[in-house]
């Protein structure tokens, strides 16, 4: 998927992640993996944008409710799904599909959203049209009509059980939003003054308590640039390679990550496929890979 990104490449992120031996990592750690591919999606080339403020929708309806549908179906199976990317807009079909499980069997539904960005724009909001950057207001319920009630749920997740973690590049309209509904964002600012340790303990200890199924949404950009260059939107002063490590880290430890999704690599500002080797030690760190 790249139809939510404002720059092209983001759609070969997952073909980055299965070169840089994804599934071979997992299998080592005693996982069994299926692949089971790619959505087909149709590229921009043969698309018009017919409302500038929400550039491709049709088409990203068409494909989340498929990726939904995906999603929901592995989990009724009692299996793990992880889905790479792909811009953040695929986030729209993941939750989607998750909550429907989360409904069926009355869980509650807890998301940790990993990102340099809030995502948090709607179509009145968004100073670009790019849906990737709304993908969790409209699981929140915030935005187009469309994009909210996909897959007939509305809304996905509650605020309270959010939790934003990285975020530094905030636009002003998203900052109304994240105030109104009283999100729980711990940002770069917070990571530095409490340590991305404390701040794990404290989002997981609520989790734990209060939430059946616990999604990770891991942003690459959430990466300092300089560790992780293989974005499109990227954002200086951002999570360490020990940082983000151990957010992972704590995730495995507690053993309670029910899904996850990585989105975001962009091998073609990559170099040397160096941001999806990293992501791939990344996931590995989240399934149980540790030091000793």
């Amino acid at each position: 998927m790249d139809l939510g990104a404002g720059r092209r490449g983001v759609d070969m992120g997952a073909s980055a992640l299965r070169i840089a031996g994804l599934q071979l990592k997992l299998e080592k750690l005693g996982y069994r993996v299926k692949d089971r591919g790619n959505i087909k999606i149709e590229i921009m080339e043969r698309q018009r944008v017919q409302n500038p403020k929400l550039k491709y929708l049709n088409e990203i309806l068409k494909t989340s409710k498929i990726l939904a549908a995906k999603v929901e179906n592995i989990l009724e199976e009692g299996e793990f799904p992880l889905c790479i990317g792909g811009d953040h807009s695929m986030a729209l079909g993941t939750i989607a599909g998750i909550a429907a499980h989360c409904k069926n069997h009355r869980k509650k539904l807890g998301v940790i959203w990993v990102d340099a960005h809030a995502d948090m724009n709607t179509e009145d909001t968004t100073p670009s049209g790019n849906i990737h950057g709304m993908p969790l207001a409209a699981s929140l319920g915030l935005g187009n009509e469309k994009l909210v009630n996909l897959y007939g749920i509305s809304p996905k997740i509650k605020p309270g059980n959010c939790a934003l973690i990285g975020i530094r590049s905030v636009d002003d309209a998203e900052k109304i939003n994240i105030k109104k509904l009283k999100l729980p964002v711990f940002t770069m600012s917070d990571i530095d003054k409490s340590g991305i340790f404390r701040i794990m303990v404290k989002v997981l200890k609520y989790f734990r308590e209060k939430v059946d199924h616990i999604h990770v949404s891991f942003d690459v950009d959430s990466i300092d640039p300089l560790v992780a260059p293989g974005v499109g939107t990227p954002v200086s002063g951002g999570l360490s390679y020990r940082e983000a490590h151990l957010i992972m880290e704590s995730i495995a430890e507690c053993s309670c990550m029910s899904s996850l999704e990585v989105t975001e690599v962009n091998p073609i500002l990559d170099h040397e496929n160096k941001t999806a080797y990293f992501m791939v030690e990344l996931i590995a760190s989240s399934m149980g890979q540790r030091i000793l």
